[in-house]
């Protein structure tokens, strides 16, 4: 599993490299396809921004623990803490390629919208597609994502080449290019 170490630079950078490790959730898995980073100070999208409770959790955790909140009263979002680098913040991780325990993902999406079954591409591309799919929800809040084996994250043997681009679905300081995708990968969330 991926070292804290590895989580205690900055959120650009973290979010760069998660891109093409996996992420293991208990029975399921995936290759993490899309990222974003968020800075905790002077990020105007980031809810450390607007949140005392936000500020409160990077002041009491360290680096690789989930940062779990609910969006929009509809889906919960998995972050990452980052911190003891040249600034903390959080990475956002927006996509997988499925790898591992792809029924039981089907399942859990296609029971939170039966009338649309998900192809293996829209498993989990998407933050909020890939917490279901996961079964992440608000009790993996604070869960320290460093110290299991059944949940974290696992560097790739190979470097995957990414790109970059402006964070998508905020409405505040979206021209930053701090959105990483795995390039060419069409498990990556669409929205533009």
């Amino acid at each position: 599993m991926i070292p804290r170490t590895f989580f205690e630079r900055d959120p650009v950078t973290c979010a760069r490299e998660l891109i093409g490790c996996e992420l293991v959730w208990n029975e399921c898995a995936g290759i993490i396809v899309e990222t974003e980073a968020y800075a905790a100070v002077n990020d105007e999208a980031c809810h450390t921004f607007f949140r005392p409770s936000a500020r409160k959790f990077v002041a009491e955790n360290g680096p690789g623990i989930a940062y779990v909140y609910f969006n929009y009263g509809m889906y919960w979002l998995l972050n990452v803490l980052v911190k003891g680098g040249q600034e903390d913040g959080f990475v956002l991780i927006r996509a997988l390629e499925p790898t591992r325990g792809i029924p039981l993902m089907r399942d859990r999406r296609n029971a939170a919208r039966p009338a649309k079954p998900a192809k293996i591409e829209a498993l989990c591309s998407g933050p909020g597609k890939l917490t279901i799919a996961l079964g992440v929800d608000g009790r993996d809040h604070r869960r320290d994502l460093c110290r299991l084996t059944t949940i974290g994250f696992r560097q790739p043997t190979t470097a995957s080449p990414w790109e970059s681009g402006s964070r998508i679905g905020i409405s505040r300081a979206k021209a930053l290019p701090w959105r990483f995708l795995a390039a060419g990968n069409p498990f990556v969330s669409h929205q533009q």
